[in-house]
């Protein structure tokens, strides 16, 4: 890792913050340098208190504007939805030229808020890790759940070129790939390999829910099956679902907000290719149904081969063990 920095300070320790700092702590490790000062800042007192157990970092902070006091590189890891406040609290506590970014899901509308409320003395970079699980906290972090995952930063044309470096070499030195996007594509883009899907598990979590409440009220006669056969029963596909329904409902709520015309946009076409799949089955195209099927396989070939297809979740399970 360049020695840029000096002081580090992540506001937020869950899963993305807290993998951050175990990251950072292992490069400096593996290669035998002294690291920067890491600053922990996150409201949440029990989250402090396991981040300091954890011995993450160097420094624990409930005040932001306190935290970040020295830091010449700053990470937003909190939910979208509290950047605006952070930032606020943060504005006239930030040293000069120092460069902040954020892990966040969503990009137009917060590189919007805060680069109408931080200083123009410092530089902000959207950037967005494509890794995660459905844990949250300090102890959910691992070192190694950046390795093999890309990294999107969204620069502009007013983005000074060494911090845009700075930026891109400290995402490569905890093992991600670096992919440069505009913020537009960015959203649109994680609209459909990110929000949507979520939106769609919780959706089918949340009717298999309904459906053990009605099981509940129904007599079981022999042909409608106890509520309980919903959680027994589950297959793979319902449990891949409630993995991904299990993820942190505040962090969600703020990216649908946040990324509320791109959802909106494919939800529409999502409705669409719905109605077809129902006419298909409606009138037993079975032509149709297999094209379909057919033609959507190609895509999780695609993703294995660009070598996405969920290894940090078995890097994850590995770590633990």
């Amino acid at each position: 890792m360049n020695q840029a920095f000096s002081h580090i300070a992540i506001i937020g320790c869950g899963l993305i913050g807290s993998s951050i700092l175990h990251a950072i702590n292992r490069y400096y490790q593996q290669n035998q340098q002294a690291k920067p000062r890491l600053h922990i800042i996150d409201n949440n007192p029990a989250h402090l208190a396991q981040a300091q157990e954890l011995k993450l970092g160097d420094d624990y902070y409930a005040d932001a504007a306190q935290g970040v006091q020295l830091a010449d590189f700053i990470i937003l890891a909190s939910p979208v939805g509290a950047y605006a406040s952070i930032a606020t609290q943060i504005a006239d506590h930030i040293q000069p030229s120092a460069l902040i970014s954020d892990v966040g899901s969503t990009k137009q509308t917060i590189i919007a808020q805060l680069r109408a409320i931080l200083p123009a003395h410092c530089s902000f970079i959207a950037a967005h890790p494509i890794a995660g699980t459905e844990n949250s906290g300090p102890s959910a972090g691992f070192a190694n759940l950046f390795d093999g995952r890309y990294v999107i930063i969204t620069p502009d044309n007013d983005t000074p070129d060494l911090q845009l470096q700075k930026l891109t070499e400290f995402w490569q030195n905890l093992g991600a790939m670096i992919e440069i996007m505009s913020a537009p594509r960015h959203d649109k883009v994680l609209a459909i390999t990110s929000h949507l899907p979520h939106l769609i598990a919780y959706t089918i979590v949340g009717t298999a829910r309904n459906l053990e409440n009605e099981l509940d009220s129904i007599e079981n006669n022999g042909s409608t099956p106890d509520s309980r056969d919903v959680i027994r029963f589950s297959a793979g596909g319902f449990r891949d679902f409630t993995r991904i329904a299990a993820s942190d409902p505040i962090m969600w709520r703020d990216v649908f907000l946040h990324n509320r015309d791109a959802v909106l946009e494919l939800l529409a076409n999502f409705r669409n290719d719905l109605d077809f799949l129902t006419k298909a089955i409606e009138t037993s195209d079975s032509d149709a149904l297999e094209k379909w099927f057919t033609d959507t396989r190609i895509i999780r070939r695609q993703i294995i081969e660009e070598k996405q297809a969920g290894q940090f979740i078995a890097t994850e399970n590995k770590q633990k063990k």
